[in-house]
């Protein structure tokens, strides 16, 4: 199986003292099995953004290092910068990048919130996916007011109770902690020094007051040029070039330009190729044309791989109890949403299908993210196991103990009922594409999408049965009775969606 791994990208509220930013890379790099990629230091925001990579409990100990480092040595009283801050390190996300899923890296981010406000006393707000409300969710909403705000309501307000530590704030502010999806920092620098114009710019390019979806930005002064700063969070569905060609446009309404952009930190490759292809005007383009690529994958061919395409395969037919059929139906269902996409990209680019070019583009960006969520869905399942495998090994010498045991089997045996439902739910998605793909893709492919319905169809029942086998070793069924009811309406639409299928096939392929 794929080696665990996690990305940490912690903020600190420092980066004019280098002897500072220095002790703090020193306590990452003191925890065995932590990585740092890169440090971006902004002298202007006072501020320095970390990267860090290892295994989930060498990332968790270097965060609580970083985070302990930091609050020794950065006080939030004298810290002045252009950049919105609550804390010493004021947020610190993790993101799953293999072997873990999103569930791993919300758990992980609970457990170091905790010993943060138990160990430190510093106050710990989590965020985006571990968000205990919907309004923290929102990383802007936590920092409200900056360190000032939260020093003068963090005691008085209940809405500013943090999730754990003390509800008051020492010279190390309080930590934001979370788990999310990768993002892009990227900003924007403007020939003009007036940063109203970046402020008005940063409102109009800005989901939140009504700009483009997944961009937070603000406008600042950096290096005596006016800036929009901003965070790109799903740079799948909007873009790094659709941002910059905003932001160029809404310059030109106030007279100034674009002088140069940057980078905070790391971005995916797959975000400059996607750029490259929109400048370039490279319809055709297949990420196989480029030539470090084609060169790499042809060297794995002739190299074995430690971690070859069957290590799943060969996982299942072993004698242990995880990889089981839970991961097998996320496996499945996410075989059928490659399938789909790959179905929409042999479609898109072909005169003969330029009508249905739009839909094919939509359909490949929903299968994209659904195979995704399916293939992260592959570990979850079996860590759902993993965790119903712990709690039954829980003491029970006495009362106490055997109630604690069983309440923590049954939240564990809920959970792995939940992971199931969910993936049951994502192959139902997918199966709704693969119909699209039937009835308007290309026709040399028509049997790829029919494929793609009959190994979603074989997830959504394959999911369905470890709900239920879960199901019945509840103490009380009953709390999994919506779950139920949901997989009665995914097999109603199931059966539906398959009749119709074969009626397209039979139509457009006479199969």
């Amino acid at each position: 199986m794929t080696k665990p791994l996690i990305e940490c990208i912690p903020n600190f509220s420092e980066a004019r003292r280098p002897e500072v930013i220095g002790a703090i890379i020193e306590a990452i790099q003191s925890v065995e099995g932590v990585r740092v990629l890169d440090q971006h230091s902004d002298l202007d925001h006072n501020r320095t953004v970390i990267t860090m990579v290892g295994s989930p409990s060498s990332i968790e100990e270097a965060a609580f290092q970083s985070i302990k480092t930091a609050a020794e040595r950065i006080d939030l009283e004298q810290h002045q910068g252009a950049h919105p801050r609550i804390g010493a390190a004021d947020v610190v996300p993790f993101v799953p990048i293999s072997g873990v899923s999103m569930s791993d890296c919300v758990e992980l981010a609970k457990r170091l919130g905790k010993r943060v406000g138990d160990e430190l006393s510093i106050p710990v707000y989590l965020y985006e996916e571990a968000a205990t409300t919907p309004d923290r969710q929102n990383l802007e909403n936590i920092r409200k007011g900056q360190y000032e705000g939260l020093k003068a309501e963090i005691g008085t307000l209940a809405e500013r109770k943090p999730d754990y530590g003390p509800a008051r704030l020492g010279s190390a502010g309080a930590t934001v902690i979370g788990a999310r999806a990768p993002l892009i920092a990227f900003n924007i620098y403007l020939t003009t020094s007036d940063t109203e114009i970046a402020q008005k710019i940063a409102k109009a390019v800005r989901h939140s007051s009504g700009g483009l979806r997944y961009v937070k930005g603000m406008g600042v002064l950096v290096e005596g040029l006016a800036q929009v700063s901003m965070n790109l969070t799903n740079f799948h569905k909007t873009p790094i070039f659709r941002v910059v060609e905003m932001v160029r446009r809404e310059a030109q309404r106030y007279g100034t330009q674009i002088h140069h952009s940057e980078l905070v930190g790391l971005i995916p490759q797959s975000a400059l190729i996607d750029t490259a292809v929109w400048y370039t005007q490279l319809d055709q383009f297949d990420p196989e044309q480029i030539l470090e690529s084609r060169l790499y994958s042809s060297q794995e061919d002739l190299t074995p791989a430690p971690n070859n395409p069957y290590a799943f395969i060969e996982d299942l037919a072993s004698g242990n109890p995880t990889p089981g059929g839970g991961s097998a139906a996320a496996f499945s269902a996410a075989e059928a949403a490659g399938l789909v996409a790959m179905v929409g990209r042999v479609t898109i680019g072909k005169k003969s299908y330029a009508a249905v070019e739009a839909q094919m583009r939509e359909m490949i960006e929903k299968a994209d993210d659904l195979r995704a969520n399916l293939t992260s869905a592959v570990e979850e399942d079996a860590a759902a196991f993993n965790n119903l495998m712990q709690a039954l090994r829980l003491p029970k010498a006495n009362d106490e103990e055997k109630m604690r045991r069983e309440n923590a089997m049954e939240e564990a045996t809920l959970q792995a009922a939940m992971v199931p439902h969910r993936v049951a739910g994502w192959a139902l998605e997918v199966l709704r594409l693969s119909r699209e793909a039937v009835e308007l893709g290309n026709l040399n492919a028509i049997s790829d999408g029919a494929s793609a319905s009959y190994l979603a169809a074989a997830a959504i029942k394959s999911a369905g049965m470890n709900v239920k086998i879960n199901r019945s070793a509840l103490k009380n069924p009953s709390a999994a009775d919506g779950l139920m009811a949901d997989l009665a309406a995914y097999a109603q639409e199931m059966n539906e969606i398959e009749q119709h299928i074969a009626r397209l096939l039979q139509q457009r392929a006479q199969f």
